[in-house]
């Protein structure tokens, strides 16, 4: 079901590859091609998370953001990566898995994006699937959460088409650009992943 192969550590520093795209932590050499992309799709991003001002996309905050995402994956608490497209090691968007928890719960909560250009492409359904088998095999957790507005419709069908199961709203879920706004919450537990089949995904 899986075609996972992991080097020493690899469950928070991996390389997986579902085509057609594949997914790795960020390096320095990628702060030009996050800037343009993340310029390229302010109109459309914003409408599902904060605006963000010249310094947010400033080398330096950057640079924080590749710091945090190693304290988080050194601490087995969370994992940032990002998207890329094989054929031509395009930049694409960002996928997290934040706020992993252990012992009981054994979860973790999903976040993604993708830029503009690239939208209803297939690449943001390769790339969900690609973190769920990573997160279910490799990380052995048991459940991924997902938050998604409920005017996003887009992400509601994929997340649907990804095997996630609505569970209802939360009020006042978080603020974006200066207003509250009601999320649905959608779940995916390790059984519904390995019942729905899974294509292979490959992990380096």
């Amino acid at each position: 079901m899986f075609q996972l192969r992991l080097l020493p550590r690899a469950a928070f520093d991996p390389i997986l590859v579902n085509d057609p795209i594949y997914l790795r932590t960020a390096a320095n050499d990628d702060f030009d091609s996050w800037v343009a992309l993340r310029e390229e799709s302010r109109s459309h991003l914003v409408a599902w998370e904060d605006d963000w001002s010249p310094e947010q996309l400033s080398e330096i905050s950057f640079r924080r953001r590749m710091r945090n995402g190693a304290r988080e994956a050194k601490r087995g608490a969370g994992l940032a990566l990002f998207v890329f497209r094989r054929e031509d090691q395009a930049l694409l968007g960002g996928l997290t898995l934040a706020n992993i928890r252990y012992g009981a719960a054994r979860s973790a909560v999903l976040g993604y994006w993708i830029g503009a250009p690239y939208v209803r492409s297939g690449y943001a359904f390769a790339a969900v699937r690609a973190a769920l088998s990573h997160a279910f095999d490799a990380i052995a957790l048991n459940r991924i959460e997902a938050a998604c507005d409920p005017e996003n419709t887009a992400s509601r069908s994929l997340l649907l088409k990804c095997g996630f199961q609505f569970e209802g709203r939360a009020r006042d879920y978080l603020k974006i650009n200066g207003a509250w706004r009601d999320h649905d919450i959608y779940a995916i537990t390790a059984g519904d992943y390995r019942d729905s089949d899974p294509g292979p995904v490959v992990a380096y």
